[in-house]
């Protein structure tokens, strides 16, 4: 079933995108229609709503790497969207960035991106999403950390060494809440 989710979010993100004037406007509208109408779904599909946001947020990556300007762009407007879309339901916002983060680091990752940089794309994704919806950004940044090192875990050792260091050393980022996640997903 999550396959499935992967695969309709990624054709209608594809979809939507191509052809478009705006390109940003449009991935961001698809992918928090997505995100939307998938949550809402969820319970009716078989799937928590955990994996229905990882799905959205892997099939909109995948769907959006080959369309903008590079995969660390289409990780950071797919979190920002996503996690304006999950707003708008009743799944726990904290929770469902860091299973954004998962999902579009996870995505990336199998159609090439670079760890570090999406890493980093996602957690600034999420940063300047929670100021948008009203979520405490120290509670978002440190969810989008712990969901991006878990992706990047899930792919091997080195890839999760790779965006702990990329996301201790981004400037854009506040670095004592990025130090204080990587240490509470090392107790995971």
């Amino acid at each position: 079933m999550l396959d499935r989710i992967i695969n309709e979010v990624k054709d209608a993100v594809v979809a939507t995108v191509k052809g478009a004037d705006d390109i940003i406007t449009a991935l961001r509208g698809a992918v928090k229609n997505q995100a939307t109408g998938v949550l809402k779904d969820a319970s009716d599909i078989g799937v928590t709503a955990e994996d229905a946001i990882v799905g959205v947020a892997k099939g909109a990556v995948k769907g959006a790497s080959d369309i903008v300007s590079s995969t660390a762009e289409a990780v950071k407007y797919t979190v920002q969207a996503s996690i304006e879309g999950v707003s708008k339901t009743s799944v726990d916002i904290i929770s469902a960035i860091r299973n954004v983060a998962r999902g579009t680091v996870s995505g990336a990752a199998e159609v090439g991106g670079d760890i570090a940089l999406v890493s980093v794309a996602a957690v600034e994704g999420a940063l300047e999403a929670a100021g948008k919806v009203g979520v405490d950004t120290s509670k978002a940044v440190s969810s989008a950390v712990i969901g991006a090192i878990n992706a990047a875990d899930d792919i091997g050792s080195e890839a999760g060494s790779t965006a702990r260091k990329a996301l201790l050393n981004a400037v854009s980022l506040p670095k004592d809440i990025v130090e204080k996640a990587i240490g509470e997903s090392a107790k995971k």
